[in-house]
């Protein structure tokens, strides 16, 4: 199912359980990650906190090894607090339930199957079957196509100029020496300045002051790439047909809304809305795929878009709160450091600056939020339907493979267990190299390949068959390679070391095997059959 808005699919999570109100006094530094990482930590519901009050924002980057500004206060008299007008909502898609929820179906793995029916798609037998082909096609497609519309909920509220004011959001300062507070569920979205083709991400943001904030776009980001470009254009690019910001591109200008500065990115941040666009914005799309147009294929609904009211840029109708601006390319500022994903924080550095021009959102909008730090968190059963929805699309390349499970505990990138249907020695390297050769798995350090009966999914199987069936002198192979960029472990920062691991059955001569390869100790199917009928009488 599609949801209407935001709020919508907060209603069905509060119906089904799953979302608990905080009507205490909480404040955004500091407090409301306490609280939600006790909650995540034991499989807790999403919550709304519906009275966010605290100190006023600390601005700034710290010293990147120390917390210069130090801790704030845990209480703050009433002159000193600050009550924000704006409820905060947090772990809404922590389990397996409330992500299946937001992506509108009983379970994330009915839209795997979804996309498997889609690739590849058989070859018609007949005109019959051709005609029955396309229908079922375009009626999973139809929805993928983004809608316009002349206006939106989002825009029922429009602040511009020196009505422009970020610190009056309840951004979360989330760990004691990040930089200053971030906003961690944001819908990044940009234009390639080449080929006029929309992208959505998610990076965190710094908030620096009224108007400007840290823009986290790694050096392997779309944004960053789109930013480059602009700064750099193609010299393939034909001339006029440059995307938003860039020369010979001037739709702004016909539609009547104002232009930033010439030269600059333009940039609109996206706060809630369905939570379909929110999985969209984190999937390993191939290049080129509109995140809206997926977002409208999980939905089955299309996305509608609102054209922005300072910048060339459409935004979901239904979002929450909009933040409208450009990136200057060649502007950068420290920012961080940040309580990350990894569990550690990573250090501060040069980013791009987003400038804010206009603030539009909702009456009575709600702020969507999000925590990263060491796992469990949220963020990992977000990856976890990112593993299982694109799988269809990994065995599409890498056939052989049988299934993949990336440990919440290892923070997804680090580690990879794969078990394949093993075809001749040495399968199991090809596999390991294919691995990091596939989009976001290029960053995985760790690669453990088993054979297909193994279940990937259960710890204490893949345990048993590296124990039982790796030699760690003969069936590891050592690589190096693009990893996470904070990755504070690695050779240098984005590049560092691999290695994966033969768990399978080795065949005899197989990469100097010369041994008999013992039989996996099984009982009979007649043996277990009759003791199936005869467990019930066991009282056991």
């Amino acid at each position: 199912m599609a949801y209407r808005d935001f709020r919508e699919f907060l209603d069905a999570l509060e119906k089904a359980g799953e979302l608990k109100r905080i009507a205490e006094p909480v404040s955004p530094s500091l407090e409301i990650t306490e609280i939600a990482n006790r909650v995540m930590k034991s499989d807790g519901p999403a919550l709304l906190f519906e009275n966010v009050v605290g100190p006023p924002h600390r601005l700034g980057t710290p010293n990147p090894r120390s917390a210069v500004l130090g801790e704030p206060p845990l209480e703050a008299s009433l002159e000193q607090s600050q009550r924000f007008g704006f409820p905060v909502a947090i772990n809404t898609m922590g389990s397996r339930k409330r992500m299946s929820m937001a992506l509108g179906v009983a379970d994330f793995e009915e839209h795997a199957e979804r996309i498997a029916a889609l690739l590849p798609p058989p070859i018609p037998r007949s005109p019959a079957d051709a005609l029955q082909l396309a229908v079922r096609v375009f009626k999973e497609l139809k929805s993928a196509i983004p809608k316009t519309v002349s206006r939106g909920p989002c825009q029922e509220i429009v602040l511009k100029g020196d009505e422009v004011d970020l610190t009056q959001l309840p951004i979360l300062t989330c760990w004691p020496e990040d930089g200053g507070p971030f906003l961690t569920l944001p819908l990044v979205f940009t234009y390639d300045p080449n080929t006029g083709k929309r992208n959505v991400g998610m990076y965190r943001m710094q908030l620096y002051d009224r108007n400007t904030c840290g823009m986290h776009w790694q050096m392997h980001k779309t944004g960053m790439r789109h930013m480059e470009e602009l700064a750099s254009p193609s010299p393939l690019a034909p001339p006029g047909e440059r995307g938003p910001g860039g020369e010979g591109h001037q739709p702004s200008k016909a539609r009547g809304v104002e232009i930033p500065p010439p030269g600059t990115l333009h940039v609109a941040v996206a706060l809630g809305g369905d939570p379909a666009y929110t999985f969209s914005a984190i999937s390993p799309l191939p290049p080129g795929l509109d995140e809206m147009a997926f977002a409208g294929f999980l939905r089955r609904k299309n996305a509608e878009l609102v054209q922005c009211k300072t910048i060339d840029m459409k935004v979901p109708a239904d979002a929450e709160i909009v933040l409208e601006g450009y990136v200057d390319p060649s502007e950068r500022r420290l920012e961080g450091p940040f309580g990350d994903h990894t569990g550690y924080y990573s250090l501060a550095g040069m980013f791009p600056v987003f400038h804010c021009t206009c603030v539009t959102m909702r009456e009575k909008a709600i702020y969507p939020a999000t925590i990263v730090g060491q796992p469990p968190m949220e963020d990992g059963w977000m990856g976890k339907a990112v593993e299982r929805i694109f799988m269809p699309m990994i065995r599409l390349t890498v056939p052989e493979i049988v299934d993949i499970h990336l440990p919440i505990e290892a923070c997804f990138h680090n580690v990879a267990f794969v078990s394949i249907k093993k075809k001749y020695p040495g399968h199991a390297y090809k596999v390991m190299n294919a691995v990091w050769g596939l989009g976001g798995l290029a960053f995985t350090k760790f690669v453990f390949v088993f054979d297909e009966d193994v279940d990937v999914q259960d710890t204490a199987a893949v345990l048993f068959r590296l124990g039982a069936n790796c030699d760690p002198g003969r069936d590891a192979l050592h690589s190096r390679g693009p990893v996470d960029q904070l990755d504070h472990a690695s050779l240098a920062e984005g590049f560092g070391g691999k290695i994966g691991f033969d768990c399978t059955h080795k065949w005899p001569g197989e990469n100097g095997f010369s041994r008999d390869f013992p039989k996996l100790i099984e009982m009979s199917s007649k043996v277990k059959e009759k003791i199936d009928q005869l467990w019930p009488k066991l009282g056991l």
